[in-house]
């Protein structure tokens, strides 16, 4: 069985260098192509220079376009404007992908999901298997007593991280709103100052931290008055990410075109 040509973008940032890592220890894909911003000193490097001495063949390169059509699947985990202009070379060679990327306005968003009628999409907020298992548990909790607490979501992260609340913790506001068929944009609220009242039952309440060194590090509370349940999870290394991340690309080149989730990939949707 041949294995899948995994193209990295942004290889030489904190989750590149992971991903391309999570690739060279899969025994189900090998790195076809590794891509970084024009001008990066990495450029010109072999990939495995990134990640031990090894040589792989594969020159880091500035351009999607010029190595698309020798991959079977593009990972990116860069920024939004960036991704969208990587899908749309994507999808011109009917290449899928899998998105990380966090932080689309609503617009950049609904012309992300519009590449699915072209190729098949893996679009998550969280590659992990820990959080997607975590995402499942929550909507059981909130179908059980959501209703009688009061939810709040706790998240952080490195100080590097520009965009807030994470993208986790907003999917899991997502998830738990949808599952009390509630508008998250109608009930979240993100930190209070100030006198800011009694609590409103039906908000969903986010909370950010930026410090360190932080991989990941999310919390969600269900309190009542008699009790408090707490569901979490915390990251040590973003090899976790990068493992799901590759395990979705190896997944997703046998699926036909439409947008996925890392709950399709793990089987969670079944049924």
């Amino acid at each position: 069985m041949e294995k899948t040509r995994v193209c990295i973008i942004g290889c030489a940032g904190r989750m590149g260098r992971a991903l391309l890592e999570a690739v060279y220890q899969s025994t189900n894909a090998v790195i076809g192509a590794a891509i970084e911003t024009p001008g990066n000193e990495v450029l010109g490097l072999d990939a495995g220079q990134l990640i031990g001495p090894e040589r792989l063949g594969v020159p880091v390169v500035s351009s999607l376009a010029s190595v698309v059509d020798s991959v079977d699947v593009i990972i990116d985990f860069s920024e939004p404007s960036a991704t969208l202009a990587h899908g749309e070379i994507a999808a011109q060679s009917k290449v899928p992908m899998i998105v990380g990327t966090t932080g689309f306005s609503s617009e950049q968003k609904k012309r992300l999901h519009a590449l699915s009628e072209r190729i098949p999409l893996v679009i998550s907020s969280n590659y992990s298997i820990g959080v997607n298992l975590l995402f499942r548990l929550l909507r059981e909790a909130a179908a059980v007593m959501g209703d009688e607490a009061d939810i709040e979501i706790i998240e952080a992260h490195h100080r590097f991280k520009i965009d807030a609340p994470s993208g986790t913790a907003l999917s899991m506001g997502e998830e738990i709103a949808k599952t009390l068929g509630r508008d998250l944009q109608q009930h979240a609220v993100y930190g209070r100052e100030g006198i800011t009242g009694e609590r409103d039952p039906k908000t969903i309440g986010f909370s950010t931290i930026r410090a360190g060194d932080i991989v990941g590090d999310h919390k969600v509370l269900f309190a009542t008055l008699g009790e408090r349940i707490e569901i979490s999870h915390k990251a040590s290394n973003r090899l976790t990410f990068a493992a799901g991340a590759v395990r979705a690309a190896c997944w997703v080149v046998s699926q036909p075109q439409r947008v996925y989730d890392m709950q399709d990939v793990l089987g969670f949707n079944k049924g």
